[in-house]
């Protein structure tokens, strides 16, 4: 993604002219308001002219506000936690029937997009794959932290990735074969994202990506693609499609080898007791 617009305005701020440096620390210090503000508005509340407004974003290499607000928006798309509708979460109770549409929505959209024979070869993959290797980096590792947490309950040999203050090579340098990874691709993906998947491909390892829609711009293809809408109200991403989708993978797992993990599930209980470690 190109420079955003409070980057732009940072890099040429000393090049501004006064009264486009009072537009300019104003949008700054509204930022999440751009795409809620019109030009006329910015230009009464900064006390410049409306044309003084007009050559500050023509000057950032914008030709219109409409352009601006547009650019607003797609940041928003992209991850950018932007209020983009100062009216969107209501009030009262009216905002808690926004968000439970709105969850309700994803979770929706996420299921229904789920071929139930695909979703059935990859359980099958999961509980045949000699080791799982859960991968994660920004907003896709707590998802990952949970997902292992859950399948290393019902099965031995998941291992998360990077770990902390880590990187990934030497975790993905000799990977046994038959590794199934599972990699959380959220947007505002990390530099060099799609070079993750690749490898993992090259490297004969079968792969899930759990991810958003922006992921179609990514230009991978693993093995399986489960995609989990994150839209919210507001400025903040949901993720509870994600942790939706976690649940129904561990389930789905747990009740294909039913015996084998409400095994591991009794003896993780007894070393829980032995060690004293949960109330």
């Amino acid at each position: 993604m190109d420079q955003h617009l409070g980057q732009r305005l940072r890099q040429q701020f000393d090049q501004l002219t006064p009264h486009e440096q009072k537009v300019a620390t104003f949008i700054l210090d509204h930022f999440d308001d751009v795409a809620v503000y019109s030009a006329a508005e910015i230009a009464r509340l900064t006390g410049v002219s409306k044309a003084t407004v007009s050559r500050l974003f023509r000057r950032l290499g914008f030709a219109s506000f409409s352009e601006v607000r547009q650019h607003a928006r797609e940041l928003r798309y992209h991850g950018v936690p932007l209020v983009t509708d100062e009216s969107a979460l209501g009030s009262g109770l009216e905002r808690f029937q926004r968000h439970f549409e709105r969850e309700r929505d994803n979770l929706h959209q996420m299921l229904a997009a789920i071929d139930a024979d695909t979703f059935d070869a990859l359980i099958e993959a999961l509980d045949q794959a000699p080791e799982v290797l859960v991968i994660g980096y920004r907003n896709g590792y707590p998802p990952a932290l949970h997902l292992r947490q859950q399948l290393i309950q019902i099965r031995p040999n998941v291992r998360l990735a990077p770990l902390p203050g880590q990187s990934l090579g030497e975790e993905l340098a000799g990977v046994p074969s038959g590794t199934l990874a599972i990699v959380m691709g959220f947007r505002r993906r990390t530099h060099g994202f799609s070079n993750l998947v690749e490898q993992l491909a090259t490297s004969g390892v079968d792969t899930l990506l759990i991810g958003d829609p922006t992921l179609a711009a990514a230009g991978v293809s693993p093995t399986w693609q489960l995609e989990c809408p994150l839209d919210s109200v507001s400025a903040f991403d949901s993720y509870t499609s994600v942790m939706s989708l976690i649940n129904l993978l561990a389930n789905a797992l747990l009740h294909r080898r039913l015996g084998d993990g409400r095994a591991r599930i009794d003896a993780i209980s007894g070393v829980y007791s032995d060690l004293d470690e949960l109330a």
